[in-house]
């Protein structure tokens, strides 16, 4: 009698995960595809696993912000923000990659912004090289990997009116022919 309780126990937990698991796969999406991925989840782009770690307003009348960026500041009535984050060739990619440059914010209104040039002598802003596997932007080690940020900026210039247009949003599309473009929610 116990015997046959304990059969159709297990057996009716067997049915339900299984049952489980195919209803889970129903609602499955891609972050970044079905909409947008969170900061901190990194997204396969093109070959490339990129991970935005956190966007930020940068000021620069104090130190550690004065390093990220040593040119003008926002203009009136704007903010400047850094964007950082790491592009990896994974492991087992098996080949050279190249990442991505292509990158937009674009807020809930439609308007579009793109990174703001930054002199390629700063050791924090991300600059596209190729990558073998196993390699990441930043380098391991590097300022920019070792700093507060723990990645490489893209610099962008919002007017304070588009960061109340939320959710600002964050195109990275892969390299040319790639076809491949998936999208973080910044976290403003």
């Amino acid at each position: 009698m116990v015997r046959d309780r304990l059969k159709s126990t297990v057996a009716g937990c067997l049915i339900c995960l299984a049952l489980g698991g195919a209803v889970a796969g129903c609602g499955a999406h891609e972050p970044g595809v079905d909409e947008a991925a969170r900061e901190g989840l990194t997204i396969d782009v093109a070959g490339i696993e990129y991970t935005v770690f956190i966007t930020r307003q940068l000021n620069l009348a104090i130190t550690p912000d004065k390093a990220y960026y040593d040119g003008p500041p926002a203009g009136e009535d704007s903010a400047l923000f850094g964007v950082f984050m790491t592009a990896c060739n994974p492991e087992d990619a098996g080949e050279p990659l190249l990442p991505t440059s292509d990158f937009v914010v674009e807020d809930n209104q439609g308007n579009e912004f793109e990174p703001i040039d930054v002199p390629e002598d700063n050791e924090f802003v991300y600059q596209p090289r190729e990558l073998a596997p196993g390699d990441c932007i930043p380098e391991p080690g590097s300022v920019a990997a070792q700093g507060a940020t723990a990645g490489s900026m893209l610099l962008f210039q919002f007017p304070l009116a588009s960061t109340e247009n939320r959710p600002l949003e964050l195109t990275i599309t892969g390299p040319a022919g790639s076809g491949e473009a998936k999208v973080v929610e910044l976290d403003l």
